[in-house]
């Protein structure tokens, strides 16, 4: 890598580093932008090349995973979509669904005793929400909601 490369890498990480720590937070990508010091459109297509998602991906996924902790805990959807910084129920249960493959309601009333005997750091890694190819195709031609 060259030394530009390697630098636009590390501002890259900033940014994502704040979707991790503030993704409860209002964010928006101009905002993401900023701290990775590059133009929104720049920073979404260098995001997108450096993590394989987009930066708005990256926080939904990023929600959706502490909304699935935070359910696991016996959190109301309601109580979790707002944890997370989501205003919307209805789109809250849409992501959801799309992200995890079933719908929150149902996820919560699942058992999750084996991912609560796990430590955290392992059950963190084992729950993260993978998303489906036909999902990523949507984002990619612009059809999944954002």
């Amino acid at each position: 890598m060259t030394p530009q490369e390697l630098e636009s890498l590390a501002y890259l990480r900033r940014a994502r580093d704040l979707i991790d720590r503030e993704y409860a937070k209002p964010l928006d990508v101009p905002t993401m932008a900023a701290e990775a010091l590059m133009s929104p459109a720049h920073f979404s297509r260098r995001f997108r090349a450096a993590y394989g998602e987009t930066p708005y991906g990256h926080l939904m996924t990023r929600r959706i995973e502490r909304a699935m902790a935070l359910l696991r805990a016996g959190a109301s959807v309601t109580d979790a979509c707002m944890a997370v910084g989501c205003t919307s129920l209805g789109s809250f249960s849409s992501r959801f669904a799309e992200i995890v493959g079933e719908t929150p309601t149902a996820y919560r009333s699942r058992e999750h005793d084996a991912v609560n005997a796990m430590p955290s750091c392992v059950a963190k890694a084992h729950t993260r929400p993978v998303r489906s190819a036909s999902s990523r195709i949507g984002e990619a031609t612009g059809e999944a909601a954002a």
